[in-house]
């Protein structure tokens, strides 16, 4: 059932406010007519604290604080809009469990043991998470994922090429991963147990029904990611191009909105554009 408040702007926490994405976040909030900043949240030590979160985004003054305490700025919004890491993403959904908000994960390079522990705080939070943000990227997930079912295993291989800025820090990328994870639901087969991460050296043949992955870095690319499909004679490339980290924050925005009076659970951004 929606809350008395919907009707109101949806009072949304930025966490990681003094990052690159951070910053991306509120100025997306700022230019969403039914999405306000509550919160801004840093890292203790950050130099971001105690700074105007909307003069460090270069919207100029919110009159938003950026803190290193999440508790009460949680208990007092509606949602959280999280890039951070996977550690602190694991704790901001036990916060956003106890406050029971809307909890929108864009972090990547989550292990198993990070995803178990976020589901379970999903038994009391509503939590958007994904390795990609855009709404275009998620399109194109599905597309592969429709794609892989089509053309016979035997016949196509399937290769994910990604190339991201110097300063990424995991590999492969989590959109390379979400692409990796629709080519395998489209083929009905385990990623984990059929990708290829790295080739070096006399690796042999390449070994049929596999998904590859190659990973590329340097420069400011914000992230290009292209999924080939390979047969005897022709192939097929999907692909997309970032050029403005702006269109995962309104990708985020977006996915709090629809996650707003929704119930607890894990969902991910095809649920959000309605293509689950």
């Amino acid at each position: 059932m929606m809350s008395e408040n919907a009707s109101k702007p949806m009072r949304l926490v930025v966490v990681g406010a003094g990052g690159r994405m951070g910053q991306a976040l509120i100025r997306a909030i700022g230019e969403t007519k039914d999405a306000v900043l509550s919160g801004a949240v840093e890292r203790q030590g950050s130099a971001a604290l105690g700074r105007d979160a909307g003069e460090l985004a270069g919207v100029g003054s919110l009159g938003v604080l950026v803190t290193d305490d999440p508790l009460p700025v949680f208990a007092q919004a509606d949602g959280v809009l999280d890039f951070t890491s996977p550690a602190a993403s694991v704790e901001f959904a036990g916060y956003a469990a106890q406050a029971h908000i809307a909890h929108v994960i864009g972090t990547t390079g989550c292990s198993a043991e990070d995803d178990a522990k976020i589901l379970a705080a999903a038994r009391h939070a509503t939590i958007v998470k994904s390795g990609n943000m855009s709404l275009g990227v998620n399109l194109l997930a599905a597309l592969v994922e429709q794609a892989a079912r089509a053309l016979p295993a035997a016949d196509f291989d399937i290769e994910v090429l990604e190339m991201h800025h110097r300063h990424k820090v995991d590999a492969p990328s989590g959109t390379a991963l979400l692409l990796g994870q629709s080519a395998a639901e489209g083929r009905a087969i385990e990623l984990e147990e059929n990708s290829v991460r790295s080739r070096d050296g006399h690796t042999g043949s390449r070994e049929a029904g596999t998904i590859g992955f190659a990973t590329l870095r340097g420069g400011s690319v914000v992230g290009e990611h292209s999924v080939i499909l390979a047969g005897a004679g022709e192939r097929i490339t999907l692909c997309h191009m970032a050029e403005d980290r702006s269109i995962f924050a309104r990708g985020a925005v977006r996915a709090a909105l629809w996650a707003r009076g929704r119930k607890s659970g894990l969902y991910s951004m095809r649920d959000v554009l309605g293509l689950a």
